[in-house]
């Protein structure tokens, strides 16, 4: 009986010990891991601001390209159609838009989706404009619709997709 005593006098506070070191260590490896996975975010969030910074500015340009306004100013020539120039303005939608896809990976859902409804009821403006003008009047007078019916909109789409866009920038930084 008293070597069995002997043995846990030695061995008990071993034990013990041991319990400590382990809890102790597994403390330390958390902690580390944790400051390993702080310092990784950390990088990550230094290395994908600008780009994420970058992709709201591709994307406000994207609007301001397709607001009816800028696009008439850009799109329209001399001589030509009312039928050539719904043609020229719906193409440079398209391809402003397809030049920009890629960047909603950088927005949230909602804000995208803002940024398609805004292409798809300018393209809805545009064509419904269209119906209204003759196809082969001077392309002026089917800009002159198109503003107008722009005109009777309470808040344009590229605007309200602006708003978005410039709040959701706003909340992350």
């Amino acid at each position: 009986m008293t070597e069995v005593l002997e043995i846990i006098k030695y061995t008990l506070p071993a034990i013990i010990v041991l319990i400590v070191s382990v809890v102790f260590i597994k403390q330390i490896v958390k902690n580390d891991q944790n400051r390993r996975n702080y310092e990784i975010l950390t990088k990550n969030q230094q290395l994908i601001t600008p780009v994420r910074l970058q992709a709201y500015e591709r994307l406000t340009l994207l609007l301001e390209r397709i607001s009816p306004e800028s696009l008439i100013m850009r799109v329209n020539k001399p001589n030509m159609t009312a039928k050539q120039l719904q043609s020229e303005l719906l193409s440079t939608i398209r391809s402003e838009f397809d030049h920009n896809v890629s960047q909603q990976i950088y927005v949230t859902p909602q804000v995208w989706e803002m940024i398609k409804n805004a292409r798809a009821k300018i393209t809805q403006l545009v064509n419904g404009s269209a119906i209204r003008v003759k196809p082969d009047a001077p392309a002026i007078q089917l800009s002159k619709t198109i503003l107008e019916d722009l005109m009777q909109i309470e808040k344009s789409p590229v605007s309200l997709a602006l708003d978005a866009l410039k709040a959701e920038v706003k909340h992350l930084y």
